[in-house]
């Protein structure tokens, strides 16, 4: 059927990071099949299988053709090409067989040595599986992994080397989708691994030493691979210079060195069988020591980064050479604070970020947001040269966070609170500094919103009236504005918070007053203030001081309250008067106060005019009903874009009427002849009735060419610049 898995090729390149090509070159005879498919091998990543299917529509019928021959051409990147052919036979029967030698009781054979890598195919039950088919291992007593395509792969942690041979027996059971099956064996035969010859990793090598190394110091080392590996130097046998470790190959010199140059002939050998050797050679310079240390640019280095630079961000890269070596082998190393060195770290010559640079840590705070460091560049040689490259890292903030707003934001206040604190709304701010915040009412202080916040501390105060009569609540919007969180002042970050002030009513009543209307009669006397009388009230059970305030009749100022106490200030009364005032009382600051107001007929008699004999002030109390007078203060506050408009619009409008003066005043007349000399106008006012009139002078040029304004009646006229004449308008 299309789609159907005929046969399943396994590819490797020597490249174990390479893949191959495999493309099907030719069919013979026609061409039932598809483009070949590769996949990785999952149980090894450095194999690939490449299947073979049926083509959408092909047939095969076994009767016409049994067997196809296909060419398959594999490619590796730099590698030379491979072309293989494959053979698909077509069988008439459902039966699954398995071939020989697998099949037979013995079953098949198979020998890998001992030093074979982990999981490295072994033995292939069919060498070209058929797709659909399942295999199962018997016996489970082996080391040896048997794949879901039939792959018998070494054991995970390879074969013991310690042995001699060993072998292991595989009996593998295969079943294909129709429950047909077929079984066979495979031995594994693990012989011992072959002796690798004596060989060295580096046959030659150059080795500078510096003049005035020690006796037995370790100048160098070599090492050879094989087994059982001793080593000696066969040249120069004289003088003796150096000398070496027969077990771990290291070189020492016999005595302190001196400017020179010498060929070590050093060989490797088998100890157990000296004829498997190989030999070195070692070029052996002593030179003479230079104690300048290295230098490096810059000779100092000052960065500024931001807080959220990443880690593994390169911040300077130094370039130093040594002086005495061409070879520039020098080590760098980083010192200063624990926490410089946990925060930046030495990739060769580059200083590097090690760890996040928060900028809102207690550990940036208390370094003042500078770390400190010294990057020490040293030289080989004895004694070894270094350098010290001094560095300073700023780090600058950067606004990440929004502010946040406080839970719960509710305050209650009193209905009479004017001017009084409502509350603190305390927003937090994770940036340094911690809670720099702005605050600000989105809509301004005014008759709907009678409040204003304190831009610094976000304390709320009541600014205007509050009218429990028509809101008992107020929800204010509340903006907080970070601040100084980021080098850049533009970068500010805010949030909207929902603040609800409810308003808390107050028992506020009226005082009372007794008696709330007198009639009085005083005799004026002489000097200073004479007291009438005391009022008798009573405010809140709370003990609140009471005003007092003189709200109508005090004709020409001739009374005057202080605190409760009345008083008649007397003047050249020439005969008896009677007053009538009314004194309001009031406790509450609110707005509309309550208040009580009392009515004192005073019948003031001068003290020139006879009265009845009396030594007592008369006090009589009329009886009618209680006078209460309530006063209802009205305002009006306008909002600070309404003056500013109103003042605006008031100067332009006075700009306007000036420039309409000017220009009729100047129209027509001649300079400094507008106004008529004192003498000329006197006269033309002691004229008679022409002027009055609106007829002019004999003599006059018979028009008038100016018109001006009386300063002292403030009427308008039209006047003669030449001869002075006048008319009213």
């Amino acid at each position: 059927m299309p789609g159907t898995r005929v046969a399943e090729v396994t590819a490797s390149c020597s490249n174990a990071s390479g893949s191959p090509n495999i493309t099907l070159q030719s069919t013979e005879p026609g061409h039932p099949f598809n483009p070949i498919a590769i996949s990785a091998d999952p149980a090894d990543t450095t194999t690939f299988l490449a299947e073979v299917t049926l083509r959408a529509g092909a047939e095969l019928n076994a009767r016409r053709v049994n067997q196809y021959s296909l060419t398959l051409w594999a490619a590796c990147p730099g590698e030379e090409e491979v072309e293989e052919r494959l053979f698909v036979q077509v069988t008439t029967g459902q039966v699954l067989r398995c071939d020989a030698p697998f099949a037979r009781a013995e079953g098949d054979v198979v020998s890998v040595l001992a030093d074979v890598a982990p999981w490295t195919p072994l033995y292939a039950v069919l060498p070209q599986p058929l797709g659909g088919l399942t295999f199962r291992l018997r016996n489970h007593n082996t080391p040896l992994t048997l794949t879901r395509r039939g792959l018998v792969l070494a054991p995970a942690s390879g074969f013991d080397r310690s042995k001699d041979t060993q072998t292991f027996r595989l009996e593998i059971e295969v079943m294909d989708r129709h429950g047909h099956n077929c079984s066979g064996a495979v031995r594994v035969e693990v012989l011992p691994p072959r002796r690798p010859p004596v060989t060295f990793l580096e046959p030659q090598r150059a080795v500078v030493v510096p003049a005035g190394t020690r006796p037995l110091e370790v100048i160098t080392q070599v090492y050879a691979r094989g087994d059982n590996v001793r080593y000696t130097i066969l040249a120069p046998t004289a003088p003796v210079l150096f000398t070496i470790n027969e077990v771990t190959g290291e070189i020492c010199s016999t005595r302190q060195l001196e400017v020179a140059q010498a060929q070590l002939r050093v060989q490797a050998y088998n100890v157990l069988r000296p004829a498997d050797h190989d030999i070195a050679v070692l070029n052996v310079t002593v030179q003479g020591t230079d104690q300048r240390a290295p230098s490096c640019i810059p000779a100092i280095s000052v960065s500024q980064v931001p807080e959220t630079v990443p880690p593994g961000s390169t911040l300077v890269t130094l370039r130093c050479t040594d002086p005495a070596s061409a070879e520039g082998n020098l080590q760098y190393s980083l010192e200063g604070p624990l926490a410089s060195r946990s925060h930046f770290r030495m990739e060769g010559p580059q200083l590097q970020v090690n760890a996040t640079l928060d900028y809102d840590s207690e550990a940036a705070y208390a370094v003042g947001f500078q770390f400190t460091a010294t990057i020490v560049v040293t030289a080989g040689g004895q004694p070894p040269r270094s350098t010290r490259v001094p560095v300073l890292v700023s780090v600058t903030p950067v606004n990440e966070f929004t502010p946040a707003c406080p839970s719960g934001a509710a305050f209650t206040v009193l209905e009479t609170a004017f001017g009084s604190a409502v509350g603190r709304v305390a927003g937090t701010d994770r940036d340094y500094p911690r809670d720099s915040l702005e605050y600000s009412l989105e809509q301004g202080p005014g008759p709907t919103q009678p409040f204003a916040i304190d831009t610094r501390t976000g304390e709320i105060r009541v600014v205007g009236p509050l009218d429990p009569q028509q809101r008992k609540s107020y929800r204010l919007t509340v903006r907080l504005t970070d601040t100084y969180n980021d080098l850049d002042p533009a970068k500010r970050r805010s949030c909207l918070c929902d603040v609800a002030v409810r308003l808390q009513p107050t028992l506020d009543q009226a005082p009372v007053c007794s008696p709330e209307v007198q009639e009085l009669q005083i005799t004026a006397g002489l000097g200073g203030r004479q007291p009438v009388t005391r009022l008798a009230c009573q405010g809140r059970p709370d003990g609140v001081t009471l005003s007092y305030a003189i709200a109508g009749g005090n004709e020409d100022g001739r009374f005057q309250l202080e605190g409760n106490t009345l008083s008649y200030l007397p003047d050249d009364l020439a005969e008896p008067k009677t007053f009538v005032l009314l004194v309001e009382v009031w406790s509450s600051p609110a707005v509309p106060r309550r208040s009580t107001v009392v009515a004192f007929v005073v019948h003031v008699t001068p003290r020139s005019t006879p009265v009845p004999p009396s030594t007592t002030t008369q006090h009589t109390t009329l009886l009618k009903e209680p006078l209460v007078v309530t006063l209802t203060e009205a305002s009006w506050h306008p909002p600070a874009w309404f003056v500013a408009v109103l003042t605006a619009s008031g100067a332009l409008l006075l700009a306007a009427l000036g420039c309409v003066a000017r220009s009729l005043l100047c129209r027509k007349r001649a300079p400094g002849k507008l106004l008529l000399r004192k003498s000329s106008w006197d006269m033309v006012e002691q004229k008679g009735s022409k002027e009055e009139q609106g007829f002019p002078p004999e003599g006059s040029l018979g028009q008038f060419d100016g018109r001006a304004q009386d300063p002292r009646t403030g009427r308008d006229y039209l006047f003669n610049s030449i001869t002075g004449a006048r008319r009213w308008i």
